[in-house]
């Protein structure tokens, strides 16, 4: 009772399914490695869709971890409003938060990794519990109740906590600007591009001949599954060798969650990015600079 109460049976039914549907992905991929015919195609789609299956079901799991903290007389609290933020629509809303004024120590800002400090929580009340499902986030709020949001940034300011007369949104951890690179690495392609803003000013692609299918006829499955991640380990040291050699004040690497932490970035964030390299890193460089808006 307590768990439909709070919405948790509900998560864990939805969480039960996500990985019913990614077991049998990858049960899929397994097998596909088999065959000789179509498998290039195929293996690949499966592996996105197991990497966007595996965000939905962390992002479950978390939404059912800050449940699990929640008391019965919270059962009501919900966000007001939730929104991807792209393009015109994040400027436009970004500029909004900026213009915001109040009066002297009136308006609080917070990046929050994880729980909310005890400052938010006296100042929020019970809707201070939504502040973990959004995190990591960057909460305004003020006095008077008025203004009350969070955002998920795509570049993460260190943890703060000011009172001011207005919001502290700085520009850049939400949107494009100085000169900056953007890199999308996959296991068979990689893709980089300098920036200015939001204006590419130079562009590196290529792609790496990286096996996809095994025969029997040929080698074990064992010898064949270590050849790749040879091929694999070859492609992300050319990657890095590329990276190494771009000229920018900062480097962001998107792509694949299980290779992206082989580079030394600012920022490393997994992406949805398929088809060939340059197309590709126009839709990682969409993907990485949408913001998650939370109303409170």
């Amino acid at each position: 009772m307590l768990d439909d109460l709070l919405g948790r049976t509900e998560l864990k039914e939805r969480i039960d399914a996500l990985e019913e549907r990614r077991d049998r992905l990858e049960a899929r991929l397994e097998a596909e490695s088999e065959r000789r015919s179509d498998a290039v195609s195929a293996k690949q789609a499966a592996e996105e869709r197991i990497n966007r299956l595996e965000d939905r079901i962390a992002d479950l799991e978390g939404r059912l971890e800050a449940a699990d903290e929640t008391d019965t007389g919270a059962t009501d609290v919900g966000f007001r409003r939730e929104e991807t933020l792209r393009g015109d629509r994040a400027d436009a809303v970004i500029d909004r938060l900026g213009s915001f004024e109040g009066g002297p120590e009136t308006v609080l800002t917070a990046y929050v990794e994880d729980d909310p400090p005890s400052e938010l929580r006296e100042l929020l009340g019970d809707r201070a519990l939504l502040i973990g499902r959004a995190a990591p986030c960057v909460v305004c709020t003020d006095d008077a109740g008025v203004l009350a949001a969070a955002l998920r940034p795509p570049v993460a300011p260190d943890p703060f906590l000011e009172w001011a007369s207005a919001p502290r949104v700085e520009r850049a951890w939400f949107r494009p600007s100085g000169r900056f690179a953007l890199a999308l690495v996959r296991s068979d392609v990689f893709a980089v591009g300098v920036y200015e803003g939001n204006e590419r000013v130079s562009y590196e692609g290529f792609e790496s001949r990286v096996k996809s299918d095994h025969s029997k006829g040929g080698f074990s499955q064992a010898r064949f599954e270590r050849l790749r991640d040879e091929q694999i380990a070859d492609h992300v040291d050319r990657c890095s060798d590329a990276l190494a050699s771009v000229d920018a004040d900062r480097h962001y690497v998107v792509g694949d969650r299980r290779l992206i932490d082989e580079f030394d970035a600012d920022v490393r964030a997994a992406v949805d990015a398929s088809g060939k390299p340059e197309a590709a890193l126009s839709a990682a460089f969409a993907a990485f600079w949408s913001v998650r808006l939370y109303g409170l």
